[in-house]
């Protein structure tokens, strides 16, 4: 069968040659792939940084943002049958590891990646994996159903912020804690969007920032679910709060590193700042550290990271996206830019189009 792979630390995407893969275990899925979604891991991987090939092969299958149908289902599945669709998840667990099966929480950092670190992934014809790392996905969104893998990680960092919130105010509740909240989201790429929509569908109150014109697609789509956009060309991070207000909840996905700090000024009383971006390089930054810290403890702030995502997390962010489908469905449409048939990938990883939200790589049309 045909797959996409890399040789770690070169800058170079090929497209080669590998065995089918095949049921070897009765708890096993195979899935045909239909579609698999471009990131900024995946372009920093052709790039030749960050990516380790499985132990004894210099080559990698990037991709993991999957998105397939099963074709063949082990003897003791119970939860999948053929003509189901359906994604695997991405990280698998040490063993033994006291995060048990959460392998988002890995405490030993021994994990693997699925086309990141010590995996192969997605950008095959055919996968092959356990019944437990498959997530089922209905067919009424089969048409954003590859977005369920960026959708998780959006979850994740917001299910993780509000429990937080709830922990330590025992009279809040969980399911309504973000409505009438102001939250701020920065970089409306893929994960800032979909945690829009995430915020919007939940009551939340939404502004998003960028430094794109407002006229462009990313920004409009923002607007159209209802929230409001801030050219963060025009204005100062650490003063947004000066215009609109207390700002509850940070949700952070540009990856820079000076914006991250200057951010936290803009953060309200008992708020919490959540970080998903993923700063590059180790360019020394300058930080007025003392006012902000005074800041963190006198406002009750908290600011954490979150990374990857667990099963619940991508069961609830598929319910989200359908939930996206039927209240927003002309928006969550326009997340994905462009399909790309298998045969001009490259194309994925040479250009970037300024209006690119989400680029897949299209194996099948599902």
């Amino acid at each position: 069968m045909k797959a996409i792979a890399i040789v770690p630390g070169t800058k170079n995407a090929f497209l080669t040659d590998r065995p089918e893969p095949q049921i070897s275990a009765p708890d096993e899925i195979k899935l045909k792939i239909l579609q698999v979604g471009i990131c900024g891991t995946d372009r920093e991987e052709v790039a030749g940084g960050r990516a380790d090939a499985p132990s004894g092969s210099k080559e990698l299958v990037i991709g993991h943002e999957n998105f397939g149908k099963v074709v063949e289902v082990g003897s003791e599945v119970k939860s999948a049958k053929v003509g189901d669709y359906a994604m695997f998840t991405v990280r698998r667990d040490c063993e033994p590891c006291i995060c048990g099966h959460h392998n988002d929480m890995c405490f030993t950092g021994r994990y693997t990646e699925r086309g990141i670190k010590g995996r192969d992934g997605y950008q095959v014809e055919y996968a092959v994996d356990k019944e437990r790392y498959l997530i089922k996905i209905s067919e009424t969104i089969k048409h954003i159903g590859v977005l369920a893998e960026p959708m998780s990680v959006s979850e994740k960092a917001i299910n993780e912020s509000v429990r937080v919130q709830c922990a330590r105010l025992p009279e809040a509740d969980t399911r309504t804690w973000l409505r009438g909240k102001q939250v701020l989201v920065a970089g409306l790429g893929p994960i800032g969007l979909l945690a829009a929509f995430i915020l919007r569908l939940r009551g939340a109150n939404v502004l998003g920032m960028d430094i794109v014109d407002e006229n462009t697609l990313r920004p409009s789509v923002l607007k159209e679910i209802g929230g409001k956009y801030v050219d963060g060309r025009k204005v100062k991070a650490e003063n947004i709060d000066d215009t609109f207000g207390q700002i509850d909840m940070i949700f952070e996905a540009t990856g820079v590193a000076s914006l991250e700090f200057e951010l936290l000024g803009a953060l309200g009383i008992n708020g919490i700042y959540v970080l998903t971006g993923i700063p590059a390089g180790t360019r020394p930054l300058t930080v007025v550290g003392a006012p902000l810290l005074q800041q963190m403890v006198l406002k009750n702030q908290i600011m954490l990271g979150s990374v990857n995502a667990g099963v619940n997390d991508f069961k609830r962010g598929i319910e989200e996206l359908t939930e996206a489908n039927q209240q927003y469905a002309d928006a969550i449409n326009k997340v994905i830019t462009e399909r790309i048939p298998v045969a001009d990938f490259q194309h994925a990883f040479t250009t970037h189009d300024p209006n690119e939200i989400k680029c897949v790589v299209e194996w099948e049309k599902p």
